[in-house]
């Protein structure tokens, strides 16, 4: 009868057990089910499905759990677990933020990659630290411009347009280029270059090509050797809900998330080329940016959106010349 209680006892202690560890995640994003940030977040809650710690990743896609802006805040108050997101949008609470959507900051994706792996980022990282946020997967992805009239790859080029920039540092450079700026979200690209309220406009490879903008314009410049549209969109985890699992399940997500970056950069340079190829067989020119183009938007941004933002931030022309700085 002792011998029973006992295992009986013993039984229930370690279900119990197994109850504690057991975890269910919440992750949140934006995107639909075949973009590719929500494939890196797939193959972040499959790896750690597939390593068997009791941990569970549930994906909450096309703002189904919270919009696109307002991700941020609630994972680090801990109401969230999980999200990918483009950082900047956080930039109202964390100015240094604003330092992942800046022109010419990167040039491509290796450089990309090596900012990622800089002191720059871990500078960031140290303030996302103060909001009890850590980082899983880095990831950038590119854009370039369209011109509806003409080809535009340096300043000169966007000189009396009416252009939609991504991004509030894109405008601040471009307005300081001579260009009109109108605000917009990307799904109304389309219509505003059809009815002639866009002559240009400036967002990623992806909705270039998802919104057929191709249909519109009569010159594409995309991110190639050399581009000045970069958006820094990494998978985040709330630091304290991290620190919480078990050695096992840490290890299952730190596995899984090295596999998604470096997936996360491959696919972010084949984006860019599929939307070369679907501009070309829809007839559009092709342009290209060279060294001497980026080197005169860079020192355009100098005295535009780096001013400002410098102006902004206290320490921000300390961590502006860590970003200029990585070759």
């Amino acid at each position: 009868m002792k011998n029973s209680l006992f295992s009986a006892v013993a039984a229930v202690a370690v279900l119990a057990a197994s109850t504690v560890t057991a975890a269910e995640l919440r992750l949140s994003h934006q995107w639909s089910d075949n973009d590719i940030r929500h494939k890196v977040a797939q193959i972040v809650a499959d790896e750690v499905a597939a390593a068997d710690v009791d941990l569970d990743i549930k994906i909450f896609g096309s703002q189904s759990l919270f919009k696109a802006r307002e991700q941020y805040r609630p994972l680090s108050r801990g109401q969230l677990d999980m999200t990918v997101l483009p950082l900047s949008y956080a930039g109202g609470q964390q100015p240094s933020y604003n330092l992942t959507l800046m022109p010419g900051l990167v040039k491509n994706h290796d450089h990309a990659a090596r900012l990622s792996a800089s002191p720059f980022m871990q500078e960031l990282e140290a303030t996302m630290a103060e909001d009890d946020v850590i980082v899983l997967v880095h990831g950038y992805l590119a854009g370039g411009f369209v011109g509806k009239d003409k080809c535009i790859t340096k300043p000169e080029d966007v000189a009396g347009t009416q252009i939609r920039a991504a991004g509030k540092s894109f405008e601040q450079m471009l307005a300081g280029a001579g260009a009109s700026i109108a605000s917009m979200a990307s799904s109304e690209l389309y219509n505003a270059l059809q009815t002639g309220v866009l002559t240009a406009a400036n967002t990623s490879s992806s909705s270039f090509v998802s919104y057929r903008i191709y249909e519109q314009v009569k010159c594409y410049t995309p991110a190639a050797d050399y581009a000045l549209w970069f958006m820094y969109q990494p998978l985040l985890m709330n630091k304290t809900t991290f620190d919480g699992l078990t050695p096992e399940q840490q290890a299952a997500l730190k596995a899984g998330s090295e596999k998604a970056q470096a997936y996360y950069l491959e696919e972010a340079k084949k984006e860019d080329a599929a939307s070369t190829q679907a501009f070309e067989a829809a007839g559009v020119e092709i342009a290209s940016m060279t060294a001497e183009d980026f080197a005169a938007w860079q020192a355009l941004a100098k005295e535009t959106s780096y001013k400002a933002f410098v102006e902004e931030l206290p320490d921000g022309q300390r961590l502006l010349d860590m970003a200029l700085s990585v070759e």
